[in-house]
Formats: structure tokens, C-alpha cells, sequence
């Protein structure tokens, strides 16, 4: 079977699971912890706290020479990784399900912290998988796949998760997710293992130091890396403040948003995504991200007629649905940019590394648009979010040239 000009292979396929693995344990550590905290009890300063245990997912590129430099047995220097996350995240789930939130507090959190851990040690690898077993012209739809995972896996440890809790109990529904993932990591024993023939780094200051030396030897590399910082900018801008705008702004009931935002949103993304990866088979890197990028940008100024307009579903349902494909069309594109950036022999740590500058920008925008939305209002602010993803086109445009370069 194609898509495109592109024919489905066992790597390809193995791009779903793969992203469902990656996106399922997400919440069991986050949103859908901080219920069960919540319905059990625990004071609110406790329930805080733990969000601190999302820390590895900030700090993941630390250990990831680690995961280049040494090879599991038997299964392979990827594959050998990724199940041993997988096993080890199943029996966490488990083992947290039999501890009391009230009595046991500290024991979950650290169970919370290890699951965080091997979660984002997992992301490592299956975004090195990704980046070695994908040729050039299949990363557009491997992407989608990918990110289409990723998400249905979001929604089943998240909101299916807390639906579950009411009828079966927190138990059996950690339980059930750890079997889940137990499942899942089946696909990974009969997935294939890149063939690329790899030169192992002599000792572990060589796997830090050598993919940071080949990285920085690129043509234009530090235009390079600020594109990567400013070409989501824009779109994460306006993302910081929509459920706020959505309640508070535009007068929508908490449940609209949720229905509308949150479930209309993510069919979107997963639309947006295989989308783009399917046009990206015909369109070529450059194409895709300038064209992707330039609807980003424009999906913004939806927002912005909405603050305008004032409470209209019709114009809601738009405004969701544009932002929501035009983002997963621009996320395709975005992580084939940062695959083919890198280098086989160091995809675990350059990808980690490339991923955590791409988070920079989302960090530091959040803390600023409430001032702002407080001075200029809400249509204002959606027009400024459109006004800073215009210099990340800018340079993009600039950088065609080393982008149209760029080979697996």
C-alpha cells in the first residue's frame, strides 16, 4: 500500500504504536495523577508539590549520550532501550496502583517521579528510532503517525482515565494502563532495528562531546538553531492563554470548552498531522514548512476575529478547528526539520538537545501574555501572537537554501 509516493513499510507502521507508547504515560504522572490526588483527598499544597515530578521531561538531554553511547543486549541500540522503558513503565503503573495517596504520599510521588523518568527516557529513544529508521521521503507521514499515537494515547490515560476512576476505581485503573503499556510494548519486539551501521564512542566524555562537535561543524548552524526557537513561537504564544480567552474572553461555558477545545482540538491536530505528512510525500522539507508555517500564523488571527465577533460557536468550532489542523500541519513539518538535522551516530542526544531549544520559546512566552492581554485586550494580543511568528517565516525564507541541503 502508498500514500502518496510513499509505500507503507513495517518501520513506518511501527510509528504509531510507537507514539502511543510515548504519549501514554504523560498524564498518568500529571493531570490524571493530580485527580486521583484530588478525589482522595490530599491537601492542595501536597497536590502542588507534585508537579515537580515532571522534571526529567525538562532534563532529558542529560542522560541521552547514555542511550546513544551503550546498546541493550540482543534487542538492539534502540529497540533494546525502548522496551526496557516500556517494562519498566508498566510495572511502575502497577506498583502505584496499589499504593493509598493519603498514607503512602511519598512513596507515590517518587513512583510518580521514576515513571516521569523512564517516560522521558522513552521519548529519547523513540525519537531517535524515529529520526535512523525513517528515510528522507517518509518523515512527513512517520511523523503523523507519530503524532496521531501520541495523542489518542494523551486521551486515554487522560480523560478516559478519570471516566474509568468512577466505575472501576483508581486501582484497577492504574492497573489497567500498565497493562496497556505492557501491551504496546510487544509492537517493539517485532519492530525492526535501524540498519545503520554506527561507530561507537570510545568512553562517555566522547558521547557528550562528539554530537555537540558535529552538530556546531553545520553550515549556518546557529540561524539554524533560532529558527528552531522562533518557528513554533507564535503558535505557542496564542496557545498559552486560549482556554482563558475561550471562559473568560469570549463568555464560553467551561463544558463548551472542553467539548469543543479540547475534543474537537485534538481530532483536529491528528487531521492537521497525517495532512501534513501526506502532503510533505509530494511538497519537499522547505515547501512544507513555509507553507505550514505561513497557515500557523494565520490560523492565529481566527482567535483574534472571534475576540471581535464576541460568543459565536460557529465562530469557536472555526477558530479551534483552523488553529488546531494548521498546528499539527506545522508540527509534521517542524519534527522532519529537526530529524534531518540530525546525525545517526548521536540522533538520541542531537534530538533531545534540538527539542529542548525548540521548548524554550513556550517557556518564556507564558509568563508575559497575561500582562499583556491586562494592556492591550484580547483581539490585540491573538494579532501580536500572528506579528511574532513572522520572523521565524523571515528566516526560514533566508535558510532555504540550507534546508533544501539537508539529507538524512
Amino acid at each position: 500500500m502508498k500514500i502518496g509516493n510513499v509505500k507503507l513499510s513495517r518501520g513506518l507502521l511501527m510509528m504509531f504504536p510507537m507514539g502511543f507508547a510515548s504519549g501514554l504515560p504523560l498524564a498518568l504522572s500529571g493531570g490524571t495523577l493530580q485527580a486521583w490526588l484530588t478525589t482522595a483527598g490530599v491537601n492542595i499544597k501536597t497536590i502542588g508539590l507534585f508537579s515537580m515530578v515532571a522534571m526529567p521531561y525538562t532534563f532529558k538531554f542529560l542522560w541521552s549520550p547514555l542511550m546513544d553511547a551503550i546498546p541493550i543486549p540482543m534487542l538492539g541500540r534502540r529497540r533494546g532501550w525502548i522496551f526496557l522503558c516500556q517494562v519498566a513503565l508498566a510495572l511502575i503503573c502497577a506498583f502505584m496502583a496499589f499504593l493509598n495517596p493519603v498514607s503512602k504520599t511519598a512513596a507515590l510521588a517518587l513512583f510518580a517521579l521514576l515513571l516521569a523518568f523512564f517516560s522521558a527516557s522513552q521519548d529519547i529513544v523513540v525519537d531517535a528510532y524515529r529520526t535512523d529508521i525513517l528515510e528522507e521521503r517518509e518523515r512527513g507521514l512517520g511523523v503523523g503517525l507519530s503524532v496521531t499515537g501520541y495523542r489518542i494515547a494523551m486521551l486515554v490515560s487522560g480523560a478516559l482515565a478519570l471516566i474509568l476512576s468512577d466505575h472501576i476505581g483508581w486501582k484497577n485503573t492504574y492497573l489497567l494502563m500498565a497493562a496497556l503499556m505492557a501491551s504496546v510494548s510487544i509492537f517493539t519486539l517485532f519492530a525492526p532495528e535501524p540498519v545503520v551501521p554506527v561507530k561507537r564512542p570510545k568512553d562517555f566524555s566522547q558521547a557528550v562531546v562528539a554530537p555537540l562537535k558535529d552538530l556546531f561543524s553545520r553550515r549556518a548552524i546557529i540561524s539554524m538553531l533560532l529558527l528552531i526557537v522562533l518557528y513554533k513561537l507564535g503558535d505557542a504564544f496564542a496557545g498559552t492563554l486560549t482556554t482563558a480567552f475561550l471562559i473568560r474572553g469570549a463568555g464560553f461555558t467551561p463544558t463548551a470548552v472542553g467539548t469543543i477545545n479540547k475534543g474537537l482540538g485534538l481530532l483536529a491536530t491528528i487531521l492537521g498531522a497525517m495532512t501534513g505528512g501526506a502532503l510533505m510525500t509530494r511538497m519537499g522539507l522547505f515547501r512544507s514548512l513555509m507553507s505550514f508555517g505561513i497557515l500557523q500564523a494565520v490560523s492565529n488571527l481566527a482567535f483574534m476575529a472571534l475576540a471581535l465577533v464576541g460568543k459565536s460557536y460557529a465562530m469557536m468550532v472555526f477558530a479551534v478547528g483552523l488553529e488546531n489542523i494548521c498546528g499539527g500541519m506545522g508540527t509534521a513539518a517542524f519534527v522532519s526539520l529537526l530529524m534531518a538535522l540530525c546525525n545517526v551516530r548521536f540522533s538520541a542526544t542531537q534530538y533531545a538537545i534540538l527539542s529542548a531549544l525548540a521548548a524554550i520559546g513556550r517557556v518564556f512566552v507564558g509568563p508575559p501574555s497575561g500582562y499583556l492581554v491586562a494592556e492591550i485586550g484580547w483581539a490585540s494580543f491573538f494579532f501580536v501572537t500572528f506579528l511574532t511568528a513572522l520572523p521565524g517565516l523571515f528566516l526560514l525564507y533566508r535558510l532555504r537554501g540550507e534546508i533544501e541541503g539537508l539529507h538524512h
